[in-house]
C-alpha cells in the first residue's frame, strides 16, 4: 500500500516483496519514482526467487553443470555471492540449497506449515567452480544456488542507487530488515533505524546513518518444526544443519546492504566467542545479542547510536511454547 506523508514530496509504500515485509520511502518525488522502485523490486524478485519456477535462479538450479544465459542483474548477484563467500571465509555460502531443503525449508515461508518434514535433495555445496561469463553463469554439476538474504541486500542497494540517480532527494529501501538509505531523510539530518529484537519490548538501539546500510540476521524468524525439533533457516555451512550459535541476533552497519547482510549472518554463525572477527578491517560495525539477552557491540558502533546508548543487557520475553 502506497501512502503520502504530510510533506507532499515524501511518498512511501509498505508491501510484501521477496518473501518479506518491505518498506520503501522516497523523498523529493511526485509518486513516479516510488512506483518505479516498486516495479524494480518486483522485477528482481522475478529473476532471483527460488520459489518462482520461471526465475533465472531456478533456471540455474535446473541446469547445474551447464552454462545458462542470464541477465546482468543475476550475473552481479552471483558475483557478489562468491565475493561474500571469500569475504567471510566460507561463513556465508550461497550453495547450501540442498541443506536448506533437507532442513525442511522446501517452499516459500509463507506456505510453509508449522510442522514440516525435512525435504530430500541430492544437491551439495561447492562455490569455487562457479563460473560467471559475459552473459552466462554455470553452476558446478550437482550444486544448487540459493541467494537467500544477499538477494534482498543487493536489491536494496540497486534500487536505492537507481532511485537516487533518477532524481530522488532521499530514499530508504527496507526489504525484510536489509535496509539501504541514501540522501535526505523526511525529518532531521540522518535516517534513524531501530535495531529490534523479536523478544524485547523496545528496540535494542537506534542508529543514525546518512548514506549506508543496516542488516539484521536472526534465528527468531522463519522457523518451523521437524519431528518435534525446532528448525530455522540459518544453515551453518560447516555442519549443513540449522545454526546452534549462542547468538540470536546480529546487526551490521556497513556501506552497502549486501555486505551488511552477509557479515551479519556469518558473525551470528560464529557465536559469541568469535563474534566481530569478520567485521574488523571492513569498515563495518556490529551489535549482537546472546540467547540470555547480553548485548555485545563493536567500539565503533557507538558513533552511530542515539539516545541512551548501547545497553549491556536486554530483558527477553520468551514465547509461550518456550516458557
Amino acid at each position: 500500500m502506497a501512502t503520502t506523508s504530510d510533506d507532499a514530496n515524501v511518498h512511501e509504500a509498505r508491501v510484501r516483496a521477496m518473501g518479506s515485509d518491505a518498506h520503501i520511502i522516497v523523498v523529493g518525488d511526485d509518486g513516479e519514482l516510488l512506483a518505479t522502485a516498486l516495479a524494480r523490486i518486483a522485477e528482481l524478485e522475478q529473476r532471483w526467487s527460488r520459489f518462482i519456477d520461471t526465475s533465472e535462479v531456478c533456471e540455474l538450479n535446473r541446469h547445474h553443470g551447464s552454462e545458462v544465459e542470464v541477465s546482468a542483474d543475476t550475473r552481479l548477484l552471483v558475483d557478489r555471492a562468491v565475493e561474500a563467500w571469500r569475504l567471510t571465509g566460507g561463513g556465508f555460502d550461497p550453495t547450501v540449497l540442498g541443506d536448506v531443503i533437507r532442513a525442511g525449508y522446501d517452499r516459500s515461508y509463507d506456505d510453509l506449515p508449522a510442522n514440516n518434514a525435512g525435504g530430500t535433495s541430492a544437491l551439495r555445496q561447492g562455490v569455487t567452480a562457479i563460473a560467471v561469463g559475459a552473459s552466462t553463469v554455470r553452476l558446478p554439476e550437482g550444486v544448487g544456488f540459493d541467494p537467500g538474504g544477499i538477494g534482498k541486500g543487493l536489491a536494496a542497494d540497486l534500487v536505492a542507487s537507481e532511485t537516487m540517480a533518477a532524481g530522488a532527494a532521499g530514499v530508504c529501501i527496507n526489504l525484510g530488515g536489509d535496509l539501504r538509505v541514501s540522501g535526505r531523510p523526511p525529518v532531521g539530518e540522518a535516517w534513524t533505524v531501530a535495531i529490534e529484537h523479536q523478544l524485547a519490548r523496545e528496540p535494542v538501539v537506534l542508529v543514525g546513518i546518512g548514506d549506508g546500510a543496516v542488516a539484521t540476521s536472526t534465528t527468531l524468524r522463519r522457523h518451523w518444526t521437524v519431528d518435534g525439533q525446532r528448525r530455522h533457516h540459518l544453515i551453518d555451512p560447516w555442519t549443513g544443519e540449522p545454526s546452534q550459535s549462542d547468538l540470536t541476533l546480529v546487526s551490521v552497519v556497513a556501506g552497502e546492504a549486501w555486505m551488511a547482510e552477509v557479515l551479519a549472518k556469518a558473525e551470528l554463525l560464529r557465536g559469541s566467542s568469535r563474534v566481530f572477527q569478520l567485521v574488523g578491517g571492513t569498515g563495518a560495525e556490529a551489535l549482537a545479542v546472546t540467547t540470555d539477552g547480553d548485548v555485545l557491540a563493536t567500539d565503533g558502533l557507538r558513533r552511530f547510536v542515539a539516545g541512551p546508548g548501547i545497553p549491556e543487557h536486554i530483558e527477553l520475553e520468551m514465547p509461550e511454547e518456550q516458557s
